[in-house]
């Protein structure tokens, strides 16, 4: 059913829903040292010149204070903060004995037995196994396309200090970013369209598999949810109430497409049953916008302020399988929205937060990152943050490219940078404020010409009390704990 322009206009009067997320802390912190832990300086004062507590002071007074330089050269953080290395690409190792894989990307974490907590951690491997040196291991039961370096590890990080790590998923391509369900699995996405044949590949990639953190036989036998699409997938999320999945393609060329795949009737959610569907399951549709006004949108890069509100109509996928052409190449020109790079999800507040990462000269307005919040109940899309254009990524003080997203505990989103020069995990208010949380501090450039990973999978511990976050190269998981706090409206 169409939304008509007589209710976009009536829901539009009514404020989207804010930021702040309900539910109570843990009292239990679960993350023990696996390799080393670093504490920030008890005050900044000491650690930070009177330029970086001014460029502090840039962020409206919400956030935890100046970023303290780390002696070890992994990660600045607020004065009372410490981290700590829970995995380590080429340095730690899996059950079976090799490497933590390479190149972290989306996580979840989730409760695990006697108080553990377990996170699933997508590995972004992208064509032949023999170019990486840490490809994820073809374990025997969990192999999807044994020609493919990427998939998934399930790390358990118990109380006391162990840490465990093992294979859930191997012969997958550019796992990227995923979603968390509510029957507590992980969906795992592929951000390719590679086919069969290409790139040295003996299966069809760019689909959806779940993996169970806690049942490792229910991860055998890998089967991809065709009927999610085959397409660029970045993130994907689960309306709890009406069933609906919410997926986002990072794609240029065009630039790509949010979609809604609506179940089958009589189809019930759980665990392990996306994979018993049909190919052609469901529908599968994409995301086509309206103004206030009923005028069309074209690309989201054209809203300029935040609170903008659009109308939400979707459209039927033609060929969800992109036999012959791109799924996002199947529409003209008026048929459906765009928008580049449409990368992290995370479900809060009765809908989905997406984030477009930035726009360039593939679209039509220019900026340097934004965060959307849909509402599936009014079917209207509001813009919450919205970062300039940063005239100079390589200094401290601004922000571009968000990319991997949660919704806090303590209220507003944290968000992983994934843009030019530094990069840092940054918060987000209710009211689009923001405020850096930590920088990473690895230089993997030279000295002339630094360069800096884009941290991914942010994500809080069940509990509340830790962040986990990655730096993608060369793949590092780490752990961050301190003092906490509910942002302040402003």
């Amino acid at each position: 059913m169409s939304l008509t322009r007589r209710d976009f206009a009536g829901r539009t009067a009514i404020t989207g829903a804010g930021v702040a997320l309900a539910g109570s802390v843990g009292a239990l912190a679960t993350a023990p040292n696996a390799l080393a832990a670093t504490e920030s300086a008890a005050t900044g004062s000491a650690a930070t010149g009177s330029d970086e507590a001014g460029r502090a002071d840039a962020h409206g007074g919400v956030g935890y204070g100046p970023l303290i330089a780390d002696p070890d050269g992994i990660l600045a953080l607020p004065a009372h903060f410490r981290y700590e290395i829970i995995t380590y690409s080429g340095k730690t190792r899996l059950e079976s004995g090799e490497f933590t894989p390479s190149n972290h990307d989306g996580t979840a974490t989730f409760d695990g037995p006697r108080g553990a907590t377990l996170l699933v951690n997508n590995h972004e491997l992208k064509g032949p196994r023999a170019d990486w040196a840490h490809p994820v291991p073809l374990t025997e039961g969990l192999v999807y396309d044994p020609a493919a370096a990427g998939g998934c590890t399930v790390v358990e990080v118990r109380p006391g200090g162990h840490v465990a790590e093992w294979v859930g998923i191997a012969g997958t391509s550019t796992n990227c970013a995923g979603g968390h369900t509510p029957w507590d699995t992980w969906l795992t996405c592929e951000e390719t369209e590679d086919k069969a044949g290409a790139n040295g590949m003996t299966k069809d990639h760019g689909y959806v598999f779940e993996v169970d953190p806690e049942d490792r036989r229910a991860n055998r036998d890998p089967k991809p949810v065709k009927a999610l699409g085959r397409y660029a997938h970045e993130a994907v999320v689960v309306d709890p109430k009406r069933g609906h999945l919410y997926l986002t393609e990072d794609a240029s060329g065009p630039n790509g497409l949010l979609y809604r795949w609506t179940p089958p009737t009589g189809f019930h959610h759980g665990r392990g049953r996306l994979r018993t569907l049909a190919d052609d399951a469901g529908v599968l549709q994409a995301f086509k916008c309206f103004d206030s006004g009923g005028q069309f949108v074209d690309d989201l890069s054209r809203a300029t302020k935040t609170g903008t509100v659009y109308g939400v109509d979707w459209v039927d996928v033609p060929d969800r399988d992109a036999r012959t052409t791109s799924v996002r190449k199947q529409f003209g020109t008026g048929q459906v929205t765009r928008a580049r790079k449409l990368e992290g999800m995370w479900w809060g507040d009765g809908g989905a937060y997406i984030v477009s990462s930035y726009a360039r000269g593939e679209s039509p307005v220019q900026h340097d990152g934004a965060v959307w919040f849909y509402d599936p109940k009014r079917r209207t899309l509001t813009l919450k943050v919205l970062i300039g254009v940063n005239p100079d990524p390589s200094v401290e003080g601004n922000f571009d490219g968000p990319d991997n997203i949660t919704v806090s505990p303590y209220g507003g989103l944290v968000i992983a940078e994934d843009g030019e020069g530094l990069q840092h995990l940054f918060g987000a208010t209710d009211t689009g404020r923001t405020y850096p949380i930590a920088r990473n501090e690895l230089n993997i450039g030279t000295e002339d010409e630094p360069e800096y990973s884009e941290f991914t999978g942010v994500t809080f511990s069940p509990d509340g009390r830790t962040l986990y976050a990655n730096i993608q190269t060369p793949g590092i998981m780490l752990a961050i704990t301190g003092p906490w706090k509910r942002q302040k409206r402003c």
